[in-house]
């Protein structure tokens, strides 16, 4: 499927919704990405899902520090490589991996010429691919969020049996504004939209993550939600226990 390997655990449910995920970003929606990942002018919807994002890179990269020198670290559903960019700014040596070739090929053009540009190695493919080695840090952004919660958290099991230290993701909170806001996106044309989104309770999911035995050694950190017009999501870290 789509060229990616298939991680050992691979359901059903995960190589199905995966394939929906490569299909969207890579074949329709490409090119609304790279605008919204640019400074191209944006409708009043998108242009919150883009200041949202925003804050949301900025609280991950609090998280992490300002002085990554000497650290990897895998940018797990890079896109066009915003996170990457910032990740090797501050020192770190950056694998970045993303489904779509597409938007892999567009993050190398964007960073082409620039001095941190040898610290990021970009890569399409499938984020859990065990192929990729392993690192001092995972961060996962809103790469997660298409998934059913029982898949999302077998793939953090994946992503932290590759991680020295903590694992970064975001998920999108079950609350009733999200739903109004998932519904309002389905009068979208069906061509247009998005793989859907899979809201989960954090209660929920703290308890998945507890019942997960790959995540035996690991517990939650911190959690910050942000919302901001139509984005809305939280990030949560994975830590040794």
């Amino acid at each position: 499927m789509n060229g990616a390997a298939s991680p050992a655990f691979a359901s059903r449910s995960y190589l199905a919704r995966r394939g929906e995920i490569f299909d969207y970003f890579d074949r329709t929606a490409a090119e609304a990405w790279a605008a919204l990942t640019s400074e191209a002018p944006l409708g009043r919807i998108r242009a919150t899902v883009r200041e949202g994002r925003a804050r949301m890179r900025a609280v991950l990269l609090d998280w992490l520090g300002p002085d990554l020198r000497g650290l990897t670290i895998l940018d797990a559903g890079c896109g066009t490589g915003l996170l990457a960019v910032e990740l090797a700014a501050r020192g770190a040596e950056v694998t970045a991996v993303d489904l779509s070739p597409r938007l892999v090929a567009l993050a190398r053009e964007r960073v082409s010429g620039l001095a941190l540009a040898g610290r990021i190695e970009f890569r399409a493919g499938d984020m859990l691919d065990p192929a990729l080695g392993r690192f001092d840090r995972v961060v996962a952004m809103d790469s997660l969020i298409h998934y059913a919660t029982a898949d999302m958290v077998r793939a953090l099991a994946g992503l932290a049996a590759r991680s020295e230290g903590a694992v970064l993701f975001t998920f999108p909170p079950r609350n009733p504004l999200l739903a109004l806001f998932h519904g309002i996106g389905r009068l979208f044309p069906r061509r247009e939209r998005a793989p859907s989104i899979v809201p989960v309770s954090e209660r929920a999911l703290r308890r998945a993550l507890a019942a997960e035995p790959g995540l035996a050694h690991r517990r939650p950190g911190r959690t910050v939600r942000v919302a901001h017009g139509f984005y809305t999501a939280q990030a949560l870290e994975l830590v040794p226990a």
